[in-house]
């Protein structure tokens, strides 16, 4: 076929609908993935934060702003005292001699324990210590359910590195020793009607010393240390920002740091839901299709490199911002790809953008792939668009196309609207310095390769040819 015939081919394209196709042409034989060895379902694990610190540094109130900051996910607090060990008849004798602030004062197998049933989506029951009779079980122990956030708080959850292993965020409340004194003494004599002379004594013989001794230096794990405890509302902002942030990242974007997943809200739950509804007029599929591609597209552009750029304002002032990146190009895949230029167009004037096709040839599996693309793609940043990654197998043509004709791998930004995790793991795998933008992740494939959920065949939808 001729290069007219070439240019034909693609310039008619919109007209002709090529998708689901298998790599079975030898050349590309060597992308070919096993689809059924992939778990399309990345389990999702609860989000353990670990708040560490002396007795009385404030820990329960660093806990309590979290809780109230994160207040629409489900959150529970574990509370490592409640894992200390029952005393013996024997040490309840010489009770003031016992040491509460020593590693072995606690239970942490048990902990160990609860802990993995949290994570691993089990409801567990937990015991209240009693601090008067020293015993567990005085009180009706604690029903605590899975949940998204699992706090664990005590003073030393940083010591045992099996405990650490568990926390994806650490945090350390350091007060000045004297205030935790000052709160130990008004707790102790207030809510456990202690005498201030044993408290002071009981200070001086263990509290101290295990602090120096065995809480201090887990401060060193930490990943955060909180001055002030509570007080410290800055500090508390920050860290809830971050949990957020994780909170919203798929389990995915955690395994490949080159996925992006843009954070989901009940505007961007809403067009999903429309264009993934069966029953959606053509006029409402496009409409809310092109909202949702103009995102991604823009989530995308925020990827490209940038300088810095000073401006004088109208008011006279100096703005110090950034220039956005001159070379750059948009590639779509025929024909689906199609459907998101005109998102691009609106978000870079004047922007080239090439074209890929790819056809199957005969009934033999042989594909061939058709390309309109500038001739100085490889000086380029490339906006890839394909509005569904399903096995990945149309992608991996594609980006090979882009590295043959020179384009770096790292300046290629894949842009689509849903993404199915086989195909994830097919393009990060084998191109792992591009970027994958996409608006949600899917459950997986069915035994037709077809994206569950899925929004249905989106060329035909979206081009309204799914009648012919």
């Amino acid at each position: 076929m001729g290069s007219q015939g070439v240019e034909d081919l693609i310039e008619a394209s919109s007209a002709v609908h090529y998708s689901g196709f298998h790599l079975d042409d030898a050349q590309w034989s060597n992308t070919v993935v096993d689809l059924s060895t992939l778990n399309g379902d990345v389990h999702k694990q609860p989000f353990v934060i670990g708040v560490a610190g002396g007795a009385a540094s404030g820990k329960t109130a660093v806990c309590d702003m979290i809780i109230e900051q994160l207040c629409d996910q489900r959150v529970v607090v574990v509370n490592q005292d409640s894992f200390y060990h029952e005393l013996t008849p024997e040490e309840l004798t010489r009770v003031h001699e016992y040491n509460f602030d020593h590693p072995d004062a606690f239970d942490t197998e048990k902990l160990l324990c609860i802990m993995d049933k949290l994570k691993h989506w089990q409801a567990v029951d937990i015991p209240k210590y009693d601090f008067k009779t020293y015993k567990k079980n005085i009180f009706p122990v604690r029903r605590v359910n899975p949940s998204d956030v699992i706090i664990l708080e005590g003073i030393l959850i940083f010591h045992d590195q099996r405990v650490r292993d568990l926390l994806n965020m650490k945090i350390f409340v350091d007060t000045d020793a004297d205030i935790r004194l000052a709160r130990r003494i008004r707790r102790d004599t207030g809510e456990n009607g202690r005498d201030i002379g044993n408290i002071l004594d009981q200070y001086s013989k263990f509290v101290k010393p295990a602090f120096d001794d065995f809480i201090q230096p887990t401060k060193k794990f930490a990943d955060i240390i909180i001055p002030r405890g509570g007080d410290n509302h800055v500090a508390i902002d920050l860290i809830v920002q971050h949990i957020w942030t994780k909170l919203g990242q798929h389990d995915l974007c955690k395994i490949y740091p080159n996925l992006y997943v843009i954070q989901s809200t009940f505007q961007l739950r809403g067009m999903h839901t429309l264009i993934r509804d069966a029953q959606t007029t053509k006029h409402d599929f496009v409409f809310y299709a092109d909202r949702l591609i103009r995102l991604v597209v823009e989530h995308g552009l925020g990827h490209l490199p940038f300088t810095e750029k000073q401006v004088t304002t109208p008011t006279g002032a100096v703005y110090t911002g950034v220039d956005f990146c001159k070379r750059l190009c948009g590639v779509s895949v025929i024909r689906s790809g199609e459907s998101m230029e005109n998102a691009l167009r609106a978000c870079c004037k004047g922007i080239k953008i090439g074209k890929i096709l790819i056809h199957r040839e005969g009934d033999n599996g042989q594909q061939l792939i058709y390309e309109k693309l500038p001739q100085d793609i490889s000086d380029r940043h490339v906006l890839l668009l394909d509005p569904i990654l399903g096995t990945g197998n149309s992608a991996v043509q594609a980006i090979s196309l882009l590295l043959k004709k020179g384009v770096p791998e790292s300046n290629i930004i894949f842009l689509n609207l849903i993404s199915a995790p086989q195909g994830v793991h097919v393009v990060c795998k084998r191109f792992p310095r591009i970027k994958i933008v996409t608006s949600e992740i899917e459950h997986g494939l069915n035994e037709d390769f077809r994206v569950i959920p899925g929004m249905g065949e989106f060329g035909d939808r979206y081009f309204g040819t799914d009648d012919e």
